[in-house]
Order: C-alpha cells, then structure tokens, then sequence
C-alpha cells in the first residue's frame, strides 16, 4: 500500500493571505497542496489559472503542487500549468478531444498525469489508458463548489478502482475529492483511497495541525483493524 497523502484544497484557503495559508498548512503536516481549475464552462464556477500557480512558487512555495483541471478543452493550458510549476496534473476525460492525446502531452513536459472521474462517470475510460497514468481521482461530489457532503456510492466505486489499479501491477494514487472530514475519512481509506482531498474541512478550522493529525489518526485506526485494501 502506498503511503496516505493529506493534501488541502487551496479553494478553500484565504485568498488574502494565500502564501501565507499554504505556507501554514504546509508545516502543519499536509503533503501537497490541491489546486482546483474550474473555467465557468465545463464546471458552473470560475476559480484560478496558471498565473496563481506561478504566484505560489514566486512565493517561495516547493511542495508538490496538485492540479486539477476543471476545463473543456484541456489541452491548451496543461502547458502553462506546467510552466506555472504544476507537478502533477489531472482532466476529466470528458473534457479531452482524445485522451491518450492529453495524457501523453503531460508526460511529455514533465508532470505527472491523471483522469479524474465525476459520480456518473464510468472507470470504463481506463482501460485503454491505465499505463498512462499516476494518479486517479474519484469525485465523491458534483465538481463546482466546496462544502458539498460526500456521496456515499463513491465507496464502491473506490474498491473497483483500486482492483484496477491492483489488477495493472502499477504504481498508481488513487484520490478522492469531496466531503472527506474526520468521520469517514476512515471509511474512505478503507474501501481503498490512499490519497486525501480536503477544502473546508481543513481550511475551515482554526488549527489546521489539529484536523490533519485528526485525519491521520482515524486512516491509522482503520489500518490497525486491519481493514485497509492493501
């Protein structure tokens, strides 16, 4: 099993003092920091670009930096994300012309490539494309807004997910993004999520040390009782 990733959404950060918030979390103990891009089109909301990406690094800002692309079409910003300083950068694959296009122009500029998957949307799309990819993403509310509640199905969908991801024989995150807090994070680790997305829960409390160390403990607890996919 890989080692579980804590990594806050910066959507829900203060955008007053952004450095200064993920600088903050950061030493608090998250691993990466999430970066959501939604362009009012493919999502009904309209968040941040490549120049806020950049504005991070400028910042002083080295940890990995997480990009999920709510956009349609993709293609034309995943090259100023990564000159931006993006490490890894997912899609939806409704979003993508073709696909395998999209996947292999991450790889080819130096980032780490991955699909994301909406609630009604089939893991159908991996099977031609699984040996593409790093990290897969499971929505676990409708894209657009934080603060949502975590819908429930998304737990079966994690343990098809990970029996992919088993089944390829490759070294592949699998994400979830959406209502995660301390009283299912546990859950979601067991049916097989090894990767943490979380706005609000985070960002909305005082002590973010507190909450990310809240969130290790119940993925810990969860693990001793031996009920982790492994």
């Amino acid at each position: 099993m890989q080692q579980y990733c804590i990594a806050p959404s910066i959507l829900s950060a203060d955008f007053a003092r952004l450095g200064e918030d993920i600088t903050k979390v950061l030493a608090s103990g998250a691993d990466m920091i999430h970066f959501d891009v939604m362009d009012y089109h493919y999502v009904p909301n309209l968040t941040i670009g490549p120049v806020v990406c950049q504005s991070i690094r400028n910042y002083g800002i080295n940890a990995l930096i997480d990009v999920h692309l709510m956009v349609e079409p993709v293609d034309d910003i995943i090259p100023d994300f990564v000159k931006a300083g993006a490490n890894i950068i997912s899609f939806h694959p409704e979003a993508s012309h073709d696909i395998y296009r999209s996947l292999q122009l991450i790889k080819s500029l130096g980032c780490q490539a991955g699909l994301v998957f909406n609630p009604a949307t089939s893991l159908s799309y991996l099977e031609y494309v699984i040996d593409k990819i790093d990290i897969i993403l499971l929505m676990s509310v409708n894209p657009g807004f934080s603060g949502q509640s975590f819908i429930l199905s998304t737990l079966e969908k994690l343990r098809q997910a990970r029996k992919l991801i088993y089944d390829s024989k490759r070294n592949i995150r699998l994400a979830v993004d959406g209502g995660i807090k301390i009283n299912n994070i546990g859950a979601i680790a067991i049916a097989g999520a090894d990767t943490f997305i979380a706005g609000s829960a985070i960002f909305d409390h005082m002590d973010y040390k507190y909450i990310i160390n809240q969130m290790r403990y119940e993925i810990a607890i969860a693990k001793e009782n031996n009920k982790i996919i492994k």
